[in-house]
């Protein structure tokens, strides 16, 4: 069974605002960035109990071709993605919305 995929306000931001940036240095690439972070995402939903679990209840799937992490927790029907995270940046920052 597959989990309804929700989007915390932040973890929208990163993902448009990246696909945004690839846009801008090559058309098309923000396209194939969105591609990318969505299968990666739906795929986590279909099985999230096959990613490992990387603080407190929060698991973690990594984008193939793209620096970028996916971070998420299981919520009864629900896969709730909290970040959607460059693997150059911080972690506490994405951490402190938990």
């Amino acid at each position: 069974m597959t989990l309804r995929i929700v989007l915390r306000r932040a973890a929208k931001k990163e993902f448009e605002d990246a696909a945004a940036w690839y846009d801008e240095k090559r058309l098309g690439l923000g396209e194939e960035f969105i591609v990318e972070i969505e299968q990666a995402i739906e795929k986590a939903a279909a099985a999230p109990l096959r990613y490992p679990i990387v603080f407190g209840d929060i698991r973690r799937t990594v984008a193939r071709r793209f620096p970028f992490s996916i971070y998420f927790r299981e919520r009864n029907d629900m896969l709730v993605v909290l970040a959607v995270f460059h693997g150059r940046r911080d972690p506490a920052i994405w951490q402190r919305r938990v």
